[in-house]
């Protein structure tokens, strides 16, 4: 039986990964129970864990310092828990189970017209997408037989997303400004972590991947789908630009991230986006 060990398990795509592995012999380590920046604690607590033997063990890690705007001026706090954190977790798996890493769009420059390819070349343009794509590498480069799986725009039916806090917004405000000019690939936390745990069990070659729910929409799209689905006019969802909600770190104009090498390696396709929203809104919605 496959063991698993789950880092950020306290997260949105933790906690569904936890709930979807029920009933397998799982590890979930929440930030409270392993704090990241610490070198000694990861390889520690990894090591015991790989010690206690098994035939098949993965750890996922699905931690991150995701504060985008915060990395701005804190971009060395972020380094740890994006970069550095994940090398020693590579370091420590290598030869003895296989590691699945989490990363993001933000890697990407957000200047494309197509979807991004996991080959295409990088250029994050945020403190946040430079350490996510450092932490990449290092993954990498520990441990060339781990995989580093790029996904965007996740939410969950918990804790604090996009849609916990569009469903907050419409019964607060009257109606709610979201951005018309910034396009990616909404992806429910539920349906990728069904992902991750097909490639776990998957013959894929070790390497990069996509992995997001089909399609692709702007936030203002996904907003009036969210209200729509909750039973709200969906008309109270304002169009807005990205120079009238300015922030701290830019965010990508483009973020669609392509899932051919997803499927030409045998894996199931995410849903589409929207089927991902009525999904989550099926599920147990804990408001942000």
């Amino acid at each position: 039986m496959t063991r698993w060990l789950i880092t950020g398990a306290g997260g949105q795509l933790g906690r569904d990964l936890v709930r979807q592995l029920g009933g397998q012999e799982v590890v979930a380590l929440s930030r409270a129970d392993l704090d990241l920046r610490e070198e000694s604690a990861v390889r520690g607590v990894v090591d015991d864990w790989l010690a206690a033997g098994g035939d098949d063990a993965v750890v996922v890690n699905a931690a991150a310092y995701t504060a985008v705007d915060a990395a701005e001026t804190d971009e060395p706090a972020a380094a740890v828990v994006n970069a550095a954190a994940p090398g020693w977790l590579a370091e420590t798996v290598r030869g003895r189970g296989r590691l699945l890493h989490v990363s993001t769009d933000y890697v990407f420059p957000g200047d494309s017209t197509t979807p991004y390819e996991p080959d295409d070349p990088t250029g994050p343009r945020t403190a946040y997408g430079r350490t996510k794509l450092a932490g990449e590498r290092a993954v990498l480069i520990a441990d060339p037989d781990s995989y580093v799986v790029r996904t965007a725009w996740v939410y969950a039916a918990h804790g604090r997303n996009f849609l916990t806090t569009m469903l907050r917004l419409e019964r607060e405000q009257p109606t709610v400004a979201v951005v018309t000019d910034q396009l990616g690939s909404p992806t429910w936390a539920g349906h990728l972590a069904a992902g991750l745990i097909e490639l776990a069990g998957s013959e894929a070659r070790p390497g990069r991947y996509h992995c997001t729910g089909a399609g692709e929409a702007t936030w203002h799209e996904l907003a009036r789908t969210i209200f729509a689905a909750a039973g709200a006019d969906p008309d109270r969802v304002l169009a807005a630009t990205s120079s009238e909600v300015v922030r701290p770190a830019p965010r990508p104009a483009f973020s669609v991230l392509s899932n051919a090498s997803w499927i030409a390696a045998g894996l199931t396709p995410l849903p589409a986006w929207s089927v991902g929203v009525h999904e989550a809104l099926a599920s147990s919605v804990d408001p942000a």
